[in-house]
């Protein structure tokens, strides 16, 4: 919003230290005026009959008086030019550094230097800021790069199939019915893990008390028929653990837990484990399965959108959208939980969601 022009902070504060120091000169004339020139007799013949009189006192001293009460102005106005100059120098480089953020560029940082005071603690909260921001708009450029790939495949691939239809009117209807329903299926999957992704980032859902372990059983009767055309073992073990939170996305999370474990697994006799519990007032799900060993450093990846495995989505080794982790992690961010990987040695991913119990 535009501003009118005002006085600089530098201005304010040279204007405060001179006036602070003018107040203080005058409060120590009016001192010295109140506890010496009063005791001096006004008379011809000045104290102890002997001159100065008050009136020969206060001619020699006011002069003297508004020359150092010039002289305390003029310094404190040049002082505190100079000291408020020094003050002020770090928000120059903050305020540098937020017009450089402003521009686009999230790579500058600050690095004050110093012990540490306001000044420094601004800095590095700014620095932390620009991290996290880079960081966070570097991701949603790979997210929406990916998204674009993603959603472009299936339409792609309806198109080239309708082409192919008015081409060759004699090709079999149902199969290309068939194959329309799989790829229309899957980018509407797609589209309603991308709307449920961004909803769970923005937290607009109405909490109400959750038992993880009710959401588990459903989870997992759900999933059951996959994990047995698979030749998966899955089974659900554990107490109740109440949280508070949203019933359908800790359901979705759940799921996409479930459906990970039982789709990156060994191709026969692996086995999944869902675990529920409450642990030091929070409720605890673990999921745990069987699978290929996975590298320490793929791990931490694996909750980026589109991520699958070992390999990026638009590999298409498996039919999901590879949103499943990062739809989790979203979902636990939003409920202030927290989100544990890792790597099992004998092959397969263990993970273990932490969300704060209901306390209503």
């Amino acid at each position: 919003m535009p501003r009118r022009p005002g006085l600089s902070v530098r201005l304010r504060l040279t204007l405060s230290y001179a006036g602070f120091l003018a107040v203080a000169g005058a409060l120590l004339l009016a001192v010295v005026w109140g506890y010496l020139l009063r005791y001096v007799p006004d008379n011809p013949q000045g104290l102890l009959g002997i001159s100065p009189n008050r009136w020969l006192l206060v001619r020699t001293f006011f002069p003297a008086a508004a020359v150092a009460m010039a002289f305390l102005l003029v310094f404190g106005l040049v002082g505190g030019w100079f000291l408020a100059g020094r003050m002020l120098a770090p928000l120059d480089r903050i305020t540098a550094a937020a017009r450089t953020a402003g521009s686009g560029s999230l790579s500058h940082r600050i690095r004050l230097e110093g012990r540490r005071d306001e000044f420094r603690e601004l800095a590095d909260a700014f620095d932390t800021m620009l991290g996290r921001l880079e960081s966070h708009v570097a991701e949603e450029r790979r997210f929406a790069a990916n998204a674009s790939h993603e959603l472009r495949t299936p339409l792609a691939i309806s198109q080239t199939l309708l082409d192919v239809a008015r081409e060759d009117p004699t090709r079999d209807r149902d199969q290309l019915i068939e194959r329309l329903q799989v790829v229309n299926r899957r980018a509407i999957d797609l589209t309603e893990a991308l709307l449920l992704l961004s909803r769970s980032d923005r937290g607009t859902f109405a909490r109400e008390g959750v038992d993880l372990s009710l959401v588990a059983e459903e989870a997992a009767e759900t999933l059951l028929p996959l994990a047995e055309r698979r030749g998966i073992a899955l089974d659900v073990t554990g107490g109740a653990a109440r949280v508070g939170g949203s019933a359908e996305l800790l359901l979705r999370m759940m799921t996409n837990l479930v459906q990970n474990a039982v789709v990156h697994n060994l191709p026969t006799g692996g086995t999944v484990t869902v675990h529920t519990e409450e642990r030091d007032g929070a409720g605890v799900v673990r999921v745990e399965n069987t699978g290929p060993v996975l590298a320490p450093e793929l791990v931490p990846t694996l909750t980026e959108p589109f991520q699958r495995g070992t390999e990026r989505a638009r590999t298409d080794e498996h039919a999901g959208a590879g949103l499943g982790l990062a739809l989790v992690h979203s979902v636990v961010r939003a409920h202030a939980g927290t989100l544990e990987l890792a790597a099992r040695p004998a092959g397969g991913l263990l993970v273990t969601v932490t969300l704060p119990t209901d306390t209503r």
